[in-house]
């Protein structure tokens, strides 16, 4: 039968620990790197090698595994207490990501499912005395509903899984994406694919949830004051003259009602009919002049375009508030002409991002 002091246990003083780490270096003075490297990590940084630095490991450790006590001793700074946060103490109404790429499964209206690469961005609010957020749970909540096939519903499902994990108030979730839709040529029946710049945004403020769509719509737009400038120059002076055309862009952005759905074709349907001027996939001769014909019957001013596109929306049940953003780049000036509309509280705006209309233009 063993018998144990009493004070086995006790707590080592300074001079027995002193002797210790005396005992452990004279020991390292005879012992190879990997003896000593083999030592628990902890005891391993306190002899130092022959630079008078603790001997660290420089292979990479192929079979170490993390268990959960070694998982929750690594440091979590984002985590830590209000004393670690710099700067004002004020809460913050977004942080996150930007740019997360993964590929979703999209349906159509047709009711097949197409694949994209999708961008995505994620924030959630911040409360004034907490540190920051861990980036990679947002991540992780996308992944967790990426092989289901992607619609709002979806969407609400990783925001609420990343929202409960970050114990946020608020949250966002906006993912981009090109939309391909084959179009037809307007006279010789050539088909190609035009590629729609879309964006789905769920926001979570104050307990409401709003599903919003962003679309970029490309056409080309004739001026109307070069137009009868054009035509008054062949008539009175017998002078040939043309009106000076455009690449426009406008980002039409519409809050979704409950209720029915609004496929993206549906969106893309109605700034063609408000705009039918858009730019073409594939053009023989007889579809360049019909699209010259096409503009000549559809001359329009910045301001038109922002109304033309309105007045498709507000005829529309499904939209609640919206805004169109158009940009006509000039070919006559070296400057772009540009117009806001909005509806509703949604979008307005004392203030714009300066380089708002920068973002409306497209290579092709």
């Amino acid at each position: 039968m063993n018998i144990h002091p009493k004070d086995m246990a006790a707590r080592p003083d300074s001079t027995e620990a002193r002797e210790a780490l005396d005992r452990l270096r004279l020991w390292a003075e005879t012992a190879s790197d990997a003896e000593i490297v083999a030592l628990d990590p902890v005891v391993a940084r306190l002899l130092p090698n022959d630079d008078g630095y603790p001997l660290l490991s420089r292979d990479y450790p192929e079979e170490f595994r993390v268990d959960a006590a070694y998982r929750a001793s690594l440091p979590d700074l984002q985590n830590g207490p209000a004393s670690l946060i710099r700067g004002a103490r004020l809460p913050l109404q977004h942080v996150g990501i930007s740019n997360f790429r993964l590929p979703i499964r999209f349906r159509t209206r047709a009711g097949g499912e197409i694949t994209l690469e999708s961008s995505v961005t994620g924030t959630v609010s911040l409360e004034a005395d907490k540190k920051g957020i861990n980036m990679s749970r947002i991540m992780r909540s996308f992944y967790a509903h990426a092989e289901e096939t992607f619609s709002f519903s979806v969407i609400e499902a990783a925001l609420d899984d990343y929202k409960t994990d970050l114990e946020s108030l608020d949250a966002r979730i906006q993912m981009r994406f090109s939309y391909p839709v084959k179009r037809e040529s307007l006279r010789s029946g050539l088909q190609g694919y035009q590629y729609y710049d879309i964006a789905l945004e769920l926001v979570e403020q104050g307990g409401e949830r709003l599903k919003i769509v962003h679309l970029d719509y490309v056409y080309s737009s004739t001026c109307p004051c070069s137009l009868e400038l054009s035509e008054h120059a062949r008539r009175e002076r017998g002078q040939l003259a043309t009106p000076h055309s455009q690449r426009s862009v406008a980002r039409i952005s519409a809050v979704l009602k409950p209720g029915d759905r609004v496929w993206f074709e549906d969106l893309i349907d109605m700034a063609r009919a408000a705009v039918p001027t858009e730019t073409q996939v594939m053009v023989k001769r007889e579809d360049e002049q019909a699209f010259a014909e096409l503009n000549a019957a559809n001359p329009i001013f910045v301001e038109d375009a922002a109304r033309l596109f309105s007045e498709q929306l507000s005829d529309d049940p499904r939209i609640g508030d919206f805004r169109v953003v158009a940009s006509h780049q000039e070919s006559l000036h070296s400057h772009d002409a540009v117009s806001i509309l909005t509806e509703g509280p949604t979008f307005a705006a004392q203030s714009l991002d300066p380089k708002l209309f920068a973002t409306l233009h497209h290579g092709g």
